[in-house]
């Protein structure tokens, strides 16, 4: 087969052509990852850093593909694949140092589309990439929006049970029926998974939830594995939120315990471990 019928799938879709952005600091691995890629009609596009990756996205740079290392120097890759999921549809392959079973769990849940363990085959991540590719032009043609992976609706989430009014918690305000949460009249938007996580805070109020009581909630299921993408998306809220410090409310780093919401100014005693878990996700034990 050669490299240009390789880059068709069985259905008819090319993929060959693609810009694909490598989001590396080792510098050998981007290197092979362009001597690999770009005789099959590929441009590879290369950043070391999660600083030059949003300058260049915010710029206007849209890859049709996105090979996120975990291990940035100045960014956490879980991080930037959240970002990457709800700022486009571009498709997501996390590339970690590191074979363990949760890094690839985590990827899953915030949005990555497939997962390469380092060291790696030339091969395999040749078929990775086309596979990914595949799928995500198959969808375009189809009209179909790229989502988070599948998660049980708000209605089916134990301890979440749907409100008929909206519900105002100082300056947040929920909308179950529209599904639309404001901070003092301006919209956030926000993913289902961060709007579950949301509801389930503000139903729960003053309780400490641990991350695997809140992944259970969320998701449906408890994992120990999986609370760290509870941290990411705590972290998120925050940041999408932004309710002032003496306002409320604000979500809380009970460290060594999870989280929890209060719906006034943040106590003096823990907002400083609530500051220092937004800057760091894992700040808060589950």
């Amino acid at each position: 087969m050669t490299d240009s019928s390789a880059a068709t799938a069985t259905n008819g879709t090319s993929t060959s052509g693609s810009t694909i952005l490598i989001v590396d600091d080792d510098f050998e691995i981007a290197a092979l990852v362009k001597d690999a890629l770009e005789p099959r009609g590929h441009t590879v596009v290369h950043v070391a850093d999660g600083a030059t990756l949003k300058d260049k996205l915010n710029q206007g740079f849209e890859p049709d593909l996105v090979l996120l290392d975990l291990m940035l120097p100045d960014a956490d890759g879980l991080v930037l694949c959240a970002d990457l999921n709800e700022r486009s549809d571009v498709p997501v392959i996390i590339v970690s140092g590191t074979a363990r079973k949760r890094d690839s769990i985590l990827g899953f849940k915030l949005g990555a589309d497939d997962f390469l363990a380092k060291p790696f085959h030339v091969e395999e991540l040749e078929a990775r990439v086309e596979a990914v590719l595949r799928r995500a032009a198959q969808r375009k043609e189809e009209g179909q929006p790229r989502t988070e992976s599948a998660a049980p609706e708000p209605t089916e989430v134990r301890g979440l049970t749907p409100r008929a009014a909206p519900v105002t918690v100082g300056l947040l305000t929920i909308d179950d029926s529209r599904r639309q949460v404001t901070v003092d009249g301006r919209l956030v938007e926000l993913t289902p998974t961060e709007y579950r996580l949301l509801g389930i805070l503000v139903a729960r109020q003053e309780e400490v939830l641990s991350r695997q009581e809140l992944s259970s909630m969320v998701w449906g299921y408890q994992d120990a594995s999986i609370g760290r993408s509870i941290d990411v998306h705590v972290h998120r809220l925050r940041t999408k939120l932004a309710i002032p410090p003496v306002k409320g409310p604000h979500i809380i780093s009970v460290r060594g315990f999870g989280y929890k919401m209060v719906p006034g100014g943040q106590p003096a005693d823990e907002a400083d471990s609530g500051n220092n878990s937004s800057r760091n996700p894992d700040g808060a034990g589950g």
